[in-house]
């Protein structure tokens, strides 16, 4: 319903924009220029969807032997310690546990395909415990807003659209988004483990949070004594040598569990080409919606408003056309992803701009989206704070990739 309104809106803005141009300033372009728009556009998105379609294939190839070997349990066992003091309303040994593992443990990894089953698997299981059953229970809301927040591991699919619109380096906004989203996810843990009065002190809570705040901290302090290029070099080898690195883990992992991992890459990589096709129309209604409101000149003067008001206070504004990803992202994944995609068209992949709505992409996850899809499917109509402590997670997700920006790639 939002994705409907604000997709009807981009359309009816720029047709009110382009009359007052053509009224008032005697534009005659203006029309021939937004049905241009629209056509090229629709080309656009065709070609971006067809292009991904190999890397996509790749990936999710990639990411069947991930799943297939282990790899989501063995990461689902490290964290289990944490997540048993996160959700104290849960049983010992429920299997909601194990569900919510594999949950956030495929969203960790990229596994989209895999984690949204497993995620109403979990909420199911969830909902089993609840005595209210229109009421979303501490455990619900703790489950989505680790959701929302967007905590990834491999921006896999970021970074298959970069390299499709002509990054030099596709990776090397790996560590940037790897910093942003920890933040996102660290301050959304927080505010909802304040409102059920979780002791966040707990040793074993306090290791884990501590000890991966203690090492961001310690990333961006290294990075910050840095020039900017070797902040890029750095960021550059690192985060393709990691993805390497996880590259073969997976293979070897699939080699020690005697599975056939020639088989199962093909069995994943026949997924990735049909999601690539299936988000065809999506893309190329978003990206004509974005073109059309961009070519009216309603985004320019959208981003001058704001852009004079940062301006007034003092502040470097260079991330001001970032700011629509950033607003559409907790509303819509695909008006996000068109966003940004149209962001990196316009401005470059390679550029401040286009680097930046990739963190913001990937930084936190589409909020409304995960509560309507995950308290839809078991009847929760009472969500309580859910959407509060969710957009919380993603303001303090869309803040920590403009700074994270700031310092790699400014």
């Amino acid at each position: 319903m939002v994705l409907n309104v604000i997709w009807i809106s981009f359309f009816v803005i720029a047709w009110v924009v382009g009359l007052g141009r053509l009224i008032f300033l005697g534009d005659s372009q203006i029309f021939p220029e937004l049905i241009g728009s629209t056509f090229d556009m629709a080309k656009t998105g065709l070609e971006i969807s067809l292009g991904l379609a190999g890397i996509m294939t790749l990936w999710l190839g990639l990411m069947k032997i991930a799943e297939k070997s282990g790899c989501i349990r063995i990461l689902a066992k490290a964290v289990n310690p944490l997540f048993s003091r996160l959700f104290p309303g849960i049983p010992s040994g429920h299997p909601a546990y194990g569900s919510m593992l594999m949950n956030i443990a495929a969203n960790m990894l990229g596994l989209e395909n895999a984690a949204t089953p497993l995620g109403l698997k979990a909420m199911k299981e969830l909902q089993d415990l609840n005595t209210e059953k229109d009421t979303a229970t501490d455990a619900m809301i703790m489950f989505l807003v680790m959701n929302t927040s967007g905590l990834m591991i491999l921006p896999v699919a970021i970074m298959m659209y970069r390299a499709e619109m002509g990054a030099a380096s596709p990776a090397d906004i790996f560590i940037p988004i790897f910093i942003s989203t920890f933040f996102s996810t660290l301050v959304g843990i927080l505010a909802v483990a304040f409102r059920q009065k979780i002791r966040i002190f707990d040793k074993v809570i306090f290791a884990y949070l501590g000890g991966f705040l203690a090492f961001i901290i310690g990333v961006i302090v290294y990075f910050s004594t840095l020039t900017p290029e070797k902040i890029n070099r750095v960021s550059l080898i690192t985060g393709n040598l990691i993805l390497f690195t996880v590259i073969i883990f997976f293979i070897a992992m699939g080699f020690k569990k005697k599975i056939n991992v020639y088989e199962v890459f093909i069995e994943g990589a026949k997924e990735g080409f049909s999601t690539a096709i299936v988000i065809i129309p999506y893309l190329i209604a978003i990206l004509v919606a974005v073109g059309v409101f961009r070519t009216s000149g309603a985004l320019e003067m959208l981003i001058g408003v704001v852009g004079k008001g940062i301006n007034a206070i003092g502040i470097n504004g260079d991330f001001i056309p970032a700011l629509p990803t950033a607003l559409m992202r907790p509303l819509s994944g695909s008006g996000a992803r068109g966003l940004m995609i149209e962001a990196m068209q316009h401005y470059g992949a390679d550029s401040f701009v286009g680097r930046l709505v990739c963190i913001m992409q990937g930084a936190t996850d589409t909020t409304f989206y995960v509560i309507a899809l995950y308290f839809g499917s078991v009847g929760i109509r009472k969500t309580r704070y859910a959407v509060s402590a969710g957009l919380i997670a993603d303001v303090a997700g869309i803040i920590s990739a403009i700074f994270i920006a700031y310092l790699f790639f400014h």
